[in-house]
């Protein structure tokens, strides 16, 4: 391969690999209302694995492609007692960008990715949801990234995912964990817990 690979880690509705295709080639994901711009270079990832990130996942903000509902952030504190499974995907660095800027609404930004290997993360539009890349080690010779928000997972207030929306990230999982397994990841994470009933989670999953 003679590109600059990069590995994206997705922990939200792009652990869904039709959904995340979205992203690479346009189009209306299953369960969204907007139709998605696409990468300039549409190929798709050459390879793909799960992988396990140790912030915590938490549903926040009102996310108007998503019946105005919450949706997938993590938090900014790195600690092994926390498991946030992820789908990493293996893809050119411009794709990543462009990746990034439609998760931004399809904002222009410049961003030096060795910078944020050097720092761990970097901060490049501070009100964006989506506004943070991390940097989280690195595979088989190419780095693996992630972005999320600026804030913490406390200072935000949790909200409630759509039915459609969390169906969406089930879908994915389901390609490598058993719906059990699904079910006791889900029942305490912010923004689920307290908000969707045991019947309801169940009811998505099994």
């Amino acid at each position: 391969m003679n590109k600059n690979y990069v590995w994206y880690a997705s922990y939200g509705s792009n652990i869904n690999t039709d959904r995340f295709f979205c992203y690479i080639k346009g189009g209306k994901p299953e369960g969204s209302t907007k139709m998605e711009t696409g990468c300039k270079d549409p190929s798709l990832p050459v390879a793909s694995s799960t992988f396990t990130m140790n912030f915590p996942l938490y549903f926040a903000k009102e996310a108007a492609k998503w019946e105005s509902q919450g949706v997938a952030f993590i938090g900014l504190t790195q600690d092994p007692r926390y498991v946030t499974y992820s789908k990493k995907y293996l893809i050119t660095m411009e794709q990543f960008i462009d990746v990034v800027s439609q998760e931004n609404n399809g904002i222009d930004f410049m961003v030096d990715l060795n910078e944020v290997i050097k720092n761990g993360s970097k901060v490049f539009r501070r009100n964006a949801w989506y506004g943070n890349i991390l940097y989280l080690g690195e595979e088989k010779g190419y780095p693996i990234f992630t972005f999320t928000a600026s804030w913490g997972v406390n200072d935000v207030e949790w909200k409630k995912p759509s039915h459609a929306y969390l169906a969406t990230i089930i879908k994915g999982l389901k390609e490598d964990y058993s719906n059990e397994e699904i079910y006791l990841y889900f029942q305490d994470k912010q923004g689920i817990k307290g908000k969707y009933t045991e019947a309801e989670l169940r009811s998505l999953i099994f």
